[in-house]
C-alpha cells in the first residue's frame, strides 16, 4: 500500500487556526505555533465569559429588584421570601423588568409579599 503524506491535512489544520487568529497582532496572527496558543486561550476565555455574563445579569437584576423593593418598604430578601410564601413564582429577570417598566404592578407584588410576611 502506498504511503500517504500528511501535508494536506496539516495545512488545513494550520489554516483553520490561523483563520481564527485573524486580527491578532504580530506573530499571533502569522505563525502557527504562536497563533495556536493565542486561539486556545481566547476560546477558553470566551467560554468562561459566557458563564460570567449570566452571573453579571443575575447580579444586575437583583440590584434593580432591591432598589424597587426598598422604594416599597421592603428589602430584597424579604420581598423574595414573601413572594415564595405567597406561592408567586416569577423569575428575577421578569421582576427586574417589572420594577423598571411597570412600577404599579411591582408595587402590588410588594404588597402581597408584605401581607404574607405579617
Amino acid at each position: 500500500m502506498a504511503r500517504i503524506k500528511g501535508g494536506l491535512n496539516a495545512k488545513k489544520k494550520h489554516n483553520r487556526v490561523l483563520k481564527l487568529a485573524k486580527g491578532y497582532r504580530g506573530a499571533r496572527s502569522k505563525q502557527y505555533r504562536v497563533a495556536k496558543q493565542s486561539v486556545m486561550r481566547a476560546l477558553a476565555s470566551s467560554f468562561a465569559g459566557r458563564k460570567e455574563r449570566k452571573r453579571q445579569f443575575r447580579q444586575l437584576w437583583i440590584a434593580r429588584i432591591n432598589a424597587a423593593a426598598r422604594m416599597n418598604g421592603l428589602s430584597y430578601s424579604k420581598l423574595m421570601h414573601g413572594l415564595k410564601l405567597a406561592n408567586i413564582e416569577i423569575n428575577r429577570k421578569m421582576l427586574s423588568d417589572m420594577a423598571i417598566n411597570d412600577a404599579a404592578g411591582f408595587a402590588s407584588l410588594a404588597e402581597v409579599a408584605k401581607s404574607k410576611l405579617a
